[in-house]
Order: structure tokens, then sequence, then C-alpha cells
């Protein structure tokens, strides 16, 4: 049997509006799903209802807003309403401003403040928590002890290195030192005998046949 095509034109019955609406909304979704998949497309989808409830699809973390913001940027007269972009950066601000209390909350249960008002089954979790924190602090700290303690060896090493050469440049230098003025006193030795006896000659003059 084939499928008559539908007329497109607003459905008067309300029912069958809403119906058609629910399918068609969730067809768009699967759609705008589809190619951000396959194209590694961004998007933002906008939808409101007749009753005027809102319903929205984007492929970005931070929701539609980053889309329009993006389209703003690469819009060339940048004409967008504010009126129409500024509930979702308000909504935005209070869900990051409420993020950044709850953050802070923490930090300071972290810190030992604002625990009166944490059960039982709570401050435990956070005692756990610190706990594992704690490890891994003395663990890093063990790890970088360790690494200074190898370093400072391997200096230690290089200079006991260092000192047996030069200490066996020394011993090098002051033995040739020693042979040398072992080879001055044998040379002055010599040369001492032989004044010696040059003068130990008999120069005296003698009259008469020799």
């Amino acid at each position: 049997m084939v499928r008559s095509r539908i007329q497109i034109k607003k459905i008067e019955n309300i029912s069958a509006r809403q119906v058609t609406f629910a399918k068609r909304r969730k067809g768009l979704i699967k759609k705008a799903q589809e190619l951000s998949t396959l194209c590694d497309a961004q998007i933002g989808l906008i939808v409101f209802s007749s009753s005027g409830r809102l319903y929205e699809y984007s492929t970005s973390s931070k929701r539609v807003t980053q889309v329009i913001q993006k389209y703003m940027r690469h819009t060339e007269n940048s004409e967008v309403d504010s009126s129409i972009v500024q509930p979702y950066l308000d909504e935005d601000c209070v869900v990051l401003r409420k993020e950044v209390d709850e953050k802070n909350l923490e930090l300071s249960q972290l810190e030992g403040d604002n625990l009166e008002r944490l059960e039982l089954d709570e401050l435990t979790k956070l005692e756990r928590q610190i706990e594992k924190s704690y490890a891994r602090v003395r663990r890093t700290k063990d790890d970088m002890l360790q690494k200074v303690l190898t370093d400072l060896k391997k200096k230690e090493n290089t200079i006991l290195q260092n000192n047996r050469k030069l200490n066996q440049k020394i011993v090098q230098a002051t033995n040739g030192e020693v042979h040398s003025r072992q080879q001055v006193a044998v040379t002055e030795a010599i040369n001492h005998s032989h004044l010696q006896n040059i003068v130990s000659l008999d120069t005296s003059l003698k009259l008469g046949r020799v």
C-alpha cells in the first residue's frame, strides 16, 4: 500500500498537531546528531512549540550558547537580537555560578571549614578523600626526595672522580719535580767534582828541563 504524501500546511487538529510536532522534533534532533557525527559539524538547534515550550540540541558541551556566540563572530553584520541570546547567557551564568559556589564549598570543607552542615556519612567520605589526597601528596614528596638524593649522589660521585684525577695529576707533577731535583743535584755534584780536579792540578812554575 502506497502512503499518501502529507500536504505541508498547518494542522488544525490540536491533538494531531502535538503528535506530529513530537515526532518531527525527535526526527529533527536525530538528523542533527547524525549530521554532527558523520561530518564533525557543530550544530545548535532551538525549537519553540506553539505553547512556547523550549527544546534545544547542541553538539557543544556548553549548550547552544557557544554555537550562537560562534555564529555571531562569523556573521558580518552581527545583527543578532540580544533578546534571543541573553536568556541563554543568563542561564549559563547561573549554572556556572552554582558550580563555582559548590567548588568553593568543597574546598573550604577540605580545609576543615563549614563541616557542621555535613552528615556522618558525608564526613566519613570527606575523611577518606582527605586521606587519599594526603597519601598522594606523601607519595609525591617521597618521590621528589628520592630524586633529590639520587642527584646529590651523582654529584658526589662526580666530585670524587674529579678529586681522584686531581690527586693523580698532583702526584705525577710532584714525582716529576723530585726527579728534576735529583738530576740537578747529580749535575751539580759532577760539576763540583770536575772543579776540584781542576784545582788539584799542579800549576807551579819550574825552571829547567821538564
